[in-house]
């Protein structure tokens, strides 16, 4: 069974940056995708940043293009999400996720259903 843990996020101010972690623990498997994903109060989940483990292919939402970057640490099963220029409007739960059905590749959707592994998430404040 694999699981995902998220760890990284807290409390910054605007402008000041943050690096979520993912690690994934259980089998070790190539060439998925993987993706974070972010829920604000009141709001639906959104795809913010995916990437293709077997070659690096990479997405991002529009909102965060140029801010943020999602990266991967094979040896230590591990996925990233840099995140700079923080807003207030980046203020939510943020969630990594697996397509571990391996539907998907290289290029790698920004939909929640598609993904059948999430993790429990992180929260993620920017304050003005």
């Amino acid at each position: 069974q694999v699981h995902l843990v998220e760890s990284g996020g807290g409390s910054v101010q605007a402008g000041g940056s943050l690096r979520l972690s993912c690690a994934v623990y259980g089998p070790t498997y190539s060439n998925y995708c993987m993706g974070w994903f972010r829920q604000a109060p009141g709001k639906e989940r959104e795809g913010v940043a995916t990437i293709y483990t077997g070659g690096g292919s990479t997405y991002y939402a529009d909102s965060v293009k140029g801010r943020f970057t999602i990266s991967q640490d094979n040896p230590k099963n591990t996925l990233y999400l840099h995140m700079n220029s923080l807003k207030p409007e980046d203020t939510a739960m943020y969630y990594c996720a697996a397509d571990l059905d391996f539907r998907f590749g290289p290029t790698c959707p920004a939909i929640e259903y598609e993904y059948n592994y999430w993790g429990q998430g992180t929260q993620v404040t920017v304050s003005s």
